[in-house]
């Protein structure tokens, strides 16, 4: 084989182990944006479900804001 033959050779070699790096690097990428968009869901159901009910606590004459409180009875 010759010298250029040999070169190209170890430069596909090379190409090819840096293409199966990317697609391994996509592939967890790819999972991890998977995962960070079901967290984000999760975290979106949450939220809505704590302004439901601030929204139902407000509606039922409970006041949300502590300076509508009482004072303690020590005062």
């Amino acid at each position: 084989m010759s010298e250029q033959g040999a070169n190209d050779r170890q430069r596909i070699e090379e190409l090819e182990t840096r293409l199966t790096f990317q697609e391994q690097a996509l592939v967890e990428l790819s999972d991890a944006l998977a995962a960070a968009r079901a967290d984000i869901a999760l975290h979106e159901a949450a939220l809505r479900r704590v302004v439901e009910e601030l929204k139902s606590a407000r509606g039922s004459g409970v006041s949300v804001d502590p300076a509508d409180e009482p004072p303690p009875p020590h005062y």
